[in-house]
C-alpha cells in the first residue's frame, strides 16, 4: 500500500477484526438456534447471510481501497462490524439479528479487504498473512474457551466480534491516506488457461461450500449428537483451531517438494474421511480426532489451491476469481449444512459432503497435473517489492515492459570489469557494450 506501514501489526489486526466471524460461525449458529428458537436450517441461513454480506463488500472494494484510503475504508469497516455486530447482540427480535449480522458482514468484509490490499503489497506478504492467521486463530480459541463459561445466548458471540472491532480500531492510524492521482489503464489481455481456470475456480465453490457447511454445524454435531457440554466442544475447536496453524507451518515447509498434485489430491482424500469420521461422531475421541485432523489439512490444501490458481495466470486474474467463487462457497455452506443434517441427520450429511469432496479431488488433482504450474519460489523476483511488485506491475501497466513472471529465474546481473572503471565511475560506454548484452546472453543461456 502507498505509503506502506512503518509495520506489520497494524494490518494484522485489521485482518483478525475481519476474519473473526467467519472463525467464530459455529457458536454463532449454534447459539441462535438454541436461544433464539430458530431451526438448523434458519440458523443456518443467518450465518450464510452473514458471510455473503462479507463477500459482497470483497467484491465491492477489490482494486479500489487505494482510491478510497486504507486508513478511511478499515475504519469504515471497523464501524459498520461494532455496530451491526453490536445490534445483533442487543436485539431479540429475529428481523432486527438478521439485519445486525448482515451490516456486522459488510464491515468484515471491507476490514478483510483493506488487510488484503496491505498485505499484498508488503514486501514480505506470507510472514505478513501468517501473523494474521495466528492471530485470528489464536483469538477464536480463545473465545471459545471462554464463552461457554459465561452463558449470555446468541448475545456473546456477537458481542465479542464488535468488541474486537473496536480494540483494533487504534491500529487504524498507521495505515496510509487516499493515493492522489490514477494509474495507468492495464492491457486488455486474454485469460490464458481459460479451461483449467474454469474448471479451478467451480472446484474452489463447491468445495469451499462442503467444508463450511460442515463447520456451520460442528457445534450441533458436538452438543446434540455426541451429547458433550458446549464448554468441552469449545475446547475441541481450541484444538481444532491450533492444528490448523500446525497444518499452515507444515504447508510452508514442504513448499513446493512434492509438487501441487500430490498434496491437493491425497490431502483432499484425508479432508472427506474427516468429514464422515466428525460427522457420525458418537463419543469425544472420534468427535475430537476428526474435527482436528479436518482442520489440519484444510488449510494446507487451501494453500496449494491458492497458489495453484496465481500459477495460472501471472496478473492475478484467476487468482482473484477462484478466490471469489471460494467466498460464495464459503457464504452457501452454513445453510447446506443446516438443511442436510435436519433432512437426512449428521451422519448421512456427513457422507454426502464427504462425497462431494471426493469428486472434486478429481479435477482439483486433473488441473495440477495438466498445468503444472509456474514454481513460485521466494526470490525469483526480489527488486522493488518482489512478486507482490512485479504481480501489481503487470495487472495496472505501470511497467511498460514485459514483467518477469512469478518464479522465473532472476536476470543475471552482468559485472562490470576493473578497467572500464574510472575514478570510481563506471565508463558508459563499457557498461552500453557490456552490461546489458553479457546479461541478455547469460539469461538466454540460462546462466545464473
Amino acid at each position: 500500500m502507498s505509503p506502506r506501514p512503518r509495520a506489520a501489526w497494524p494490518l494484522v489486526a485489521v485482518f483478525t477484526a475481519g476474519y473473526l466471524a467467519a472463525y467464530l460461525l459455529p457458536t454463532v449458529v449454534g447459539r441462535l438456534s438454541v436461544h433464539l428458537g430458530l431451526g438448523p436450517a434458519r440458523a443456518g441461513l443467518v450465518g450464510s447471510a452473514l458471510l455473503l454480506s462479507s463477500a459482497v463488500a470483497g467484491f465491492t472494494l477489490a482494486g479500489r481501497v487505494e482510491s478510497f484510503g486504507p486508513r478511511r475504508a478499515a475504519r469504515t469497516g471497523l464501524v459498520l462490524a461494532a455496530a451491526g455486530y453490536g445490534c445483533a447482540a442487543l436485539a431479540d427480535s429475529v428481523p432486527l439479528v438478521v439485519a445486525g449480522a448482515m451490516v456486522g458482514g459488510l464491515g468484515s468484509g471491507t476490514a478483510t479487504a483493506v488487510a488484503a490490499a496491505g498485505i499484498a503489497a508488503r514486501q514480505d506478504p506470507h510472514r505478513t498473512s501468517s501473523l494474521g492467521l495466528l492471530s485470528v486463530s489464536a483469538t477464536a480459541g480463545a473465545l471459545y474457551l471462554t464463552i461457554p463459561h459465561l452463558g449470555g445466548g446468541h448475545r456473546l458471540p456477537f458481542a465479542s466480534i464488535a468488541l474486537v472491532a473496536l480494540l483494533v480500531w487504534p491500529a487504524t492510524a498507521r495505515l496510509g491516506g487516499a493515493t492522489r492521482g490514477g494509474t495507468a489503464a492495464p492491457v486488455a489481455r486474454p485469460l490464458p488457461h481459460r479451461r483449467s481456470g474454469m474448471v479451478l475456480a467451480g472446484g474452489m465453490l463447491v468445495w469451499s461450500m462442503a467444508q463450511n457447511a460442515l463447520w456451520g454445524v460442528s457445534g450441533r454435531i458436538g452438543t446434540v449428537q455426541v451429547g458433550l457440554s458446549e464448554v468441552t466442544v469449545g475446547a475441541v475447536f481450541a484444538a481444532a483451531l491450533g492444528a490448523g496453524l500446525l497444518g499452515v507451518s507444515g504447508a510452508g515447509v514442504l513448499g513446493g517438494r512434492l509438487g501441487r498434485a500430490v498434496p491437493v489430491g491425497l490431502g483432499t482424500v484425508v479432508i472427506a474421511a474427516s468429514i464422515v469420521l466428525s460427522s457420525s461422531a458418537g463419543d469425544l475421541g472420534s468427535f475430537a480426532t476428526g474435527e482436528i485432523l479436518w482442520n489440519t489439512f484444510y488449510p494446507v490444501v487451501l494453500s496449494y489451491l491458492i497458489g495453484l490458481a496465481a500459477s495460472l495466470d501471472v496478473r492475478g486474474r484467476w487468482a482473484v476469481l477462484a478466490g471469489s467463487a471460494s467466498s460464495v462457497g464459503v457464504a452457501c455452506g452454513p445453510v447446506l449444512g443446516s438443511v442436510l443434517s435436519e433432512r437426512t441427520g449428521y451422519p448421512v450429511m456427513g457422507l454426502l459432503l464427504g462425497s462431494l469432496t471426493l469428486l472434486v479431488a478429481v479435477p482439483f488433482t486433473a488441473v495440477a497435473l495438466h498445468t503444472g504450474g509456474r514454481p513460485l519460489l521466494p526470490g525469483a523476483v526480489r527488486r522493488r517489492g518482489g512478486a507482490p511488485a512485479a504481480l501489481l506491475a503487470a495487472s495496472s501497466g505501470a511497467v511498460p515492459g514485459p514483467v518477469p513472471e512469478l518464479g522465473a529465474p532472476e536476470q543475471a546481473v552482468a559485472e562490470i570489469s576493473p578497467p572500464a572503471l574510472r575514478a570510481g565511475r563506471p565508463d558508459r560506454d563499457a557498461f552500453r557494450t557490456a552490461g546489458p548484452s553479457a546479461g541478455a546472453a547469460q539469461s538466454l543461456s540460462g546462466t545464473p
